[in-house]
């Protein structure tokens, strides 16, 4: 199977993708460099530099760090790999909507696995398509964020939500 990456510019910085020619399989947050961006995408991954590599999904993320709704909902992914679980957490994952957020305990019920919370977390540190799959959307029921793997932790899981929602808090 053929794989292909791009990095381009958003508003936030260099946002980096890569797939096959059906789905995606990686996203890269956005990084200050293009070097660090290739560093997270790639990650031991042989694939071929195309720059304009699904320039249809390009294109959305770039809307949305200008700040318009975007649904990533239709984007192709690729979940192989993962466990069964994992998986159907994911899917679950991929209809918390634009600006809403959705607690462990109810992605795991939403899921099929509603005393499953903690492993909840487990599964989204496995996400590898970041944004594209929305695990920033992810909170504790008590309004703490919890965690986050993807690149910039805490902090840009934070940013990313006031981003969506300008009355979810910025501190």
């Amino acid at each position: 199977m053929a794989l292909y990456y791009s990095i381009f510019r958003t508003r936030w910085g260099w946002f980096g993708i890569l797939g096959d020619e059906n789905a995606l399989l990686r996203t890269a947050l956005p990084f200050r460099n293009r070097r660090d961006a290739f560093a997270s995408l790639i990650n031991g991954v042989g694939a071929k530099y195309e720059p304009s590599y699904r320039k249809d999904i390009q294109k959305l993320i770039q809307e949305y760090f200008e700040g318009k709704y975007v649904d990533f909902g239709r984007v192709p992914v690729c979940l192989e790999g993962l466990t069964d679980f994992q998986k159907r957490v994911l899917w679950a994952l991929r209809g918390v909507g634009y600006g809403k957020t959705i607690t462990y305990s109810s992605l795991a019920a939403q899921s099929g696995f509603p005393k499953a919370s903690r492993a909840v977390g487990r599964a989204l540190a496995a996400n590898s398509l970041p944004l594209i799959i929305p695990c920033h959307r992810v909170v504790c029921s008590d309004g703490r964020l919890g965690g986050f793997s993807a690149e910039g932790g805490v902090e840009m899981k934070k940013k990313l939500l006031h981003f969506e929602n300008p009355s979810y808090p910025a501190d």
